[in-house]
C-alpha cells in the first residue's frame, strides 16, 4: 500500500493500492501506443492542449495548494505560487517549443545538410515530494511538447498530487495514456527502466537514488538526466550590503521550510563582516513563526516526514558534538507533527555534517573565511555543485566570481538561487548532470539527428 500522511498532525489521509508488475507493464505498453500517434501531431495542436493545462493550473491553484499542504506540509501560499509557476512553464513551452525544435540548416559541401529534433518515445520521471507539482511540470511540459510520452513515478508520500497532475493533462484534452502516473514503490523502478518501450529517464532526488537510477540507465544504455542534492554556498564579501544579503539569505534558507535542493545551505562570511552578518541573521531568524502551514502568518511549516526531521536533527547534534556553536534552535519542539525550528550553527568547519552534507531543512551553517579567496575555496570544497550565490557591491567582481570561479550549475549575484523556465537548470559533480528548462531542457529527450543529402 502507498499511504499519504499529513505531516502537520501525522494523520493518515488516504491509502492507495500499489500497481502490480503486470499492471505497470500494461501502462507502459499503452504509453508506447499513445506515443506513436502523439509524435505525429503538430506543435500547434500540442500547444493548444498545453495552454489548456496552464489555464487549469492557474484557475485551480488554491485547490492544488491545499493538496500540497496536506500531503507534504507546504505553506498554503507557497503551494499556490507553485501551481501558478507550473502554469507558466506550460505556457512557456507551448509558445516556444516549435522554435526550439525547428530544423537547423547547416552549410556543408552536401547539397543539403540539416539537423532535426525527433522525440525519443516513452520517458520515465522519478520525482520528489518537496515541490510535488513544479518538479513534474518542468519535466512534463517540454517532454510532451517535444512529442514524447510521459510516465510519472512520484514520491510515495504525495500520491494525491501525482494523480491530480495526471487529471490535469486528461482534462486539458491530452490523448489517453500519453501522461500516466505509476503508483509504485521504488523497488519497481528498475523494471520500468529495463522495459524496451522506455527510452529515457529523468530523476530529481537524492544522490544515492541518482546513483542507482543512473547505474540502471547506463546498464540499459538509456539517456538520463539527474538533478540531485545540493550544499549551496552563499558568499558574503566585505563590500556586501549586509542588510540586503541577510534578507536574501533568510528567504533562501527557509524556502519550503528549508526543503529545497537550491536553498542556501552554507553561509560563507568573510571575517570583516561576520559579526554584523550573524547579528542581523540571528535577529531575522528569531522572528520566524513555526506552525500551521495553512496560517498565513506561518513562515516555517512542518517537514515532510518525521523521519526526515529526525535525520536533520541528528546532523545538527553531530555537528555540535564536533565543535560547532548553536546560536538558535537545534532541538525537536514539543508539538505534534514533523516540526523543526529555525536553527543557526556557527563556527562550522570541515568534517562536520553541517559543512560536508546537505542540511535539508531550516538549519543554517555559518562558515568563517578570512578573505575573498578563502571564501571561494570553501564554497567549492564540496561534493555538490547545484547552486551558489555571492554578495558584493562590486558587480564586475561578482560576475567574475559567479561566471568563472564557482563550481556550480546555477550562480547568482546579490540574489538567491531560483529556477526560471527561460533559464537552464541543473548541476555538476554529485548534484547531477543534464539540464532542465530553457531550450536546453527540451533538447535532452530528443534525437538530435543529422540528415545529409548529396
Amino acid at each position: 500500500m502507498i499511504i499519504s500522511i499529513n505531516p502537520y498532525n501525522n494523520r493518515k489521509i488516504k491509502e492507495y493500492q500499489e500497481l502490480t508488475p503486470g499492471e505497470v507493464k500494461s501502462k507502459i505498453e499503452n504509453a508506447h501506443i499513445a506515443f506513436r500517434k502523439w509524435k505525429e501531431t503538430s506543435f500547434e495542436y500540442r500547444a493548444d492542449l498545453m495552454k489548456k493545462a496552464a489555464d487549469i493550473l492557474q484557475k485551480r491553484s488554491e485547490g492544488y495548494s491545499q493538496l500540497m499542504t496536506a500531503e507534504m506540509g507546504k505553506l498554503l501560499r507557497s503551494g499556490k505560487a507553485e501551481a501558478e509557476k507550473c502554469g507558466w512553464v506550460c505556457s512557456y513551452y507551448a509558445e516556444n517549443a516549435e522554435k526550439f525544435l525547428a530544423t537547423e540548416d547547416i552549410k556543408t559541401e552536401m547539397s543539403s545538410s540539416f539537423v532535426t529534433f525527433n522525440p525519443l518515445g516513452v520517458v520515465l520521471a522519478v520525482m520528489p515530494w518537496n515541490f510535488p507539482f513544479w518538479q513534474v511540470f518542468r519535466f512534463a511540459a517540454p517532454a510532451l511538447m517535444a512529442g514524447n510520452a510521459c510516465l510519472l513515478k512520484h514520491a510515495s508520500n504525495v500520491p494525491g498530487c501525482a494523480l491530480a497532475i495526471e487529471e490535469i493533462f486528461q482534462e486539458a484534452g491530452f490523448p489517453e495514456d500519453i501522461f500516466q502516473t505509476l503508483l509504485i514503490g521504488s523497488r519497481q523502478v528498475s523494471a520500468v527502466i529495463e522495459n524496451p518501450h522506455v527510452k529515457a529517464v529523468t530523476l530529481t532526488g537524492s544522490t544515492p537514488t541518482g546513483r542507482a537510477v543512473a547505474a540502471k540507465a547506463g546498464e540499459m544504455i538509456k539517456k538520463c538526466v539527474l538533478e540531485l542534492g545540493g550544499n549551496d554556498p552563499y558568499i558574503i564579501l566585505e563590500d556586501a550590503d549586509i542588510e540586503m544579503a541577510v534578507e536574501k539569505c533568510v528567504i533562501s534558507k527557509l524556502i519550503n521550510s528549508g526543503q529545497s535542493c537550491i536553498a542556501a545551505k552554507r553561509f560563507i562570511v568573510v571575517d570583516a563582516v561576520r559579526e554584523n552578518f550573524e547579528k542581523l541573521f540571528l535577529k531575522k531568524m528569531k522572528n520566524q513563526i513555526i506552525g500551521d502551514p495553512t496560517n498565513p502568518e506561518t513562515t516555517i511549516g512542518p517537514m515532510a516526514r518525521t523521519d526526515l526531521r529526525d535525520e536533520l536533527h541528528e546532523q545538527v547534534i553531530q555537528s555540535i558534538n564536533k565543535g560547532t556553536k548553536c546560536l538558535l534552535g537545534g532541538y525537536i519542539p514539543e508539538m505534534g507533527g514533523a516540526f523543526y525550528p529555525a536553527t543557526i550553527l556557527t563556527d562550522v568547519t570541515n568534517g562536520m555534517p553541517a559543512y560536508d552534507e546537505e542540511l535539508f531543512g531550516p538549519v543554517a551553517a555559518i562558515i568563517p573565511a578570512k578573505d575573498e579567496n578563502e571564501a571561494i575555496e570553501i564554497a567549492n570544497d564540496t561534493i555538490f555543485g547545484l547552486g551558489a550565490a555571492v554578495f558584493t557591491s562590486n558587480i564586475k567582481k561578482g560576475k567574475n566570481i559567479a561566471a568563472n570561479l564557482l563550481d556550480a550549475g546555477c550562480c547568482f549575484v546579490n540574489d538567491f538561487v531560483k529556477s526560471d523556465p527561460r533559464l537552464p537548470f541543473g548541476g555538476i559533480k554529485e548534484s547531477g548532470f543534464g539540464r532542465e528548462l530553457s531550450h536546453y531542457g527540451i533538447k535532452e529527450f530528443v534525437n538530435i539527428k543529422t540528415v545529409c543529402v548529396k
